[in-house]
């Protein structure tokens, strides 16, 4: 993990967003209170949907920030000023925070997270914000797919000696965890987060006997009730499963114990995961399991067994822990309204790309749910002083195509954005991880399969209100006119 001793940890920020709340606390308008959005513009992998995921180490990050003499003389030597340097010594947070829940399917444009405060504080805690949510969004969403390409069967991550340092190691276990992990190898995530923990023999362990068979019976003596042997260091059908075979009779069963699996790192893994299944089962071990690993993904995983792999665990590290496919989470964060007078006045962004066209104003965000299904029916953005009457009949449209309509009734709503922070202080209690990934599981069973297939996923909607669709409009004339 980041040694905090070394590292301040509030200087883990962008350097412009200190010239910029420098520039700010100069112009005099360092309190006057902002609205800012995280959203992000594209799935990862093409994805129908992403998963929120990093809003613990989130909170973690806004509770603690506090700035050293250290990282005052640092500021000062790069030439912050010294008004702004004080307000840093003296600095408390002071902003209101929502966030959607970790484990919820979320979809571009949408904000997940939203900012109240203070303008100087609102910019300075960007990089915070997108540091804890893209990564660990990331992770959990291609664990996500991995785990639905498995299609119950379990799947864990085995990504630490691949991942991009020890926080990426453990925080991205943590967010493979809450997409549909089942375990893990980082051991201190396993001991930080409850995971549970996944343990097997390495190549080297065989390599160090002079055979094949002695190696399996010396780790067997010693992992009686945990035996998984790793058979592919040599021969697959010739020699490993043979020999796990002979170690499994010779040891475990007359000590009383039954194996757990083996497993298989290299060749046609679903070729030889069939022939090995049939070897166990003559042999009356039709209760140990068929471990694959070797450089797999959601791709792999569905072809496989969709070819009849006999595969009970898939182990999956590289193309896991660092996305390798879709490596990176496109969220931003973007001032949306100023407040003036007590007022409440709308901001935007505007582009050449109309993909990047922000939408203004202090927001909420709805799910409406079809009330006999329970299937999400599309999610709606809506200005913050908007309610939305479930008795009533409530008119849906594409805010880039308008002409697209429908009607829906017979519907619940809920506000995704849940608020963590009121002035600064940390409101909300965190859900163990446990809870997280169970919520994650049953959110989505409210979307349906065409939103979750790999390729060409239905386009769920994320829908704008008619008042909210006038303001962005209405902005953007008077952007056109400046």
């Amino acid at each position: 993990m980041v040694d905090k001793s070394k590292f301040g940890c509030c200087l883990l920020i962008d350097y412009y967003s200190f010239s910029y709340a420098n520039s700010i606390f100069e112009s005099g308008r360092a309190s006057q209170i902002a609205y800012y959005d995280m959203f992000f513009r594209e799935c990862p992998d093409n994805s129908g949907f992403a998963i929120m995921a990093g809003v613990e180490q989130l909170a973690t990050a806004l509770k603690n920030i506090e700035f050293k003499d250290s990282d005052i003389e640092f500021l000062r030597e790069n030439g912050m000023s010294e008004g702004f340097l004080d307000y840093l010594k003296n600095f408390k947070f002071s902003c209101d925070v929502w966030a959607v829940p970790e484990g919820t399917p979320i979809f571009p444009g949408e904000p997940i997270v939203t900012v109240k405060g203070p303008i100087i504080q609102a910019q300075l805690i960007e990089t915070l914000i997108l540091m804890s949510i893209n990564f660990q969004s990331l992770i959990a969403t291609k664990a996500n797919r991995i785990s639905r390409a498995a299609q119950g069967r379990a799947l864990v991550e085995f990504g630490t000696r691949r991942a991009h340092g020890a926080d990426a190691a453990v925080l991205g276990a943590r967010a493979a965890y809450i997409g549909g992990g089942d375990a893990t190898s980082c051991t201190l995530a396993a001991k930080k987060y409850g995971i549970p923990v996944f343990e097997s023999m390495p190549h080297s362990w065989v390599q160090m006997f002079n055979n094949e068979y002695d190696a399996f019976c010396c780790y067997a003596k010693r992992n009686l009730n945990n035996c998984t042997l790793l058979v592919d260091t040599y021969n697959t059908l010739k020699s490993g499963v043979p020999n796990a075979i002979r170690a499994f009779n010779d040891i475990l069963l007359p000590k009383g114990f039954r194996p757990k699996g083996i497993r298989i790192d290299s060749g046609d893994i679903c070729y030889l995961s069939r022939r090995a299944r049939r070897m166990l089962d003559e042999a009356g071990f039709p209760d140990c399991e068929i471990i694959a690993s070797n450089a797999l993904d959601e791709y792999l995983v569905r072809d496989m067994l969709l070819q009849g792999a006999k595969i009970d665990t898939f182990v999956v590290g590289e193309r896991l822990i660092t996305s390798k496919s879709s490596p990176v989470f496109s969220g931003v964060y973007k001032l949306s309204a100023v407040e003036e007078s007590d007022d409440i006045e709308s901001r935007i962004n505007i582009s050449e790309n109309v993909s990047k066209i922000t939408t203004p104003g202090f927001k909420k965000v709805y799910r409406l749910f079809d009330r006999d299904s329970g299937k999400a029916i599309a999610d709606l953005i809506t200005l913050a002083n908007e309610k939305i009457d479930e008795g009533k009949t409530y008119e849906l449209f594409d805010p880039n195509y308008t002409w697209k309509r429908k009607k829906v009734d017979n519907f619940v709503s809920r506000l995704m954005l849940k608020k963590i922070f009121e002035n600064g202080e940390l409101i909300y209690k965190m859900p163990n991880l446990k809870d997280i990934r169970s919520y994650c599981n049953s959110q989505m069973d409210t979307l349906w399969d065409e939103v979750t297939r790999f390729e060409n996923p239905h386009n769920y909607y994320v829908d704008i209100s008619q008042a909210l669709y006038d303001e962005k409009s209405r902005m953007i004339e008077k952007v056109r006119d400046i």
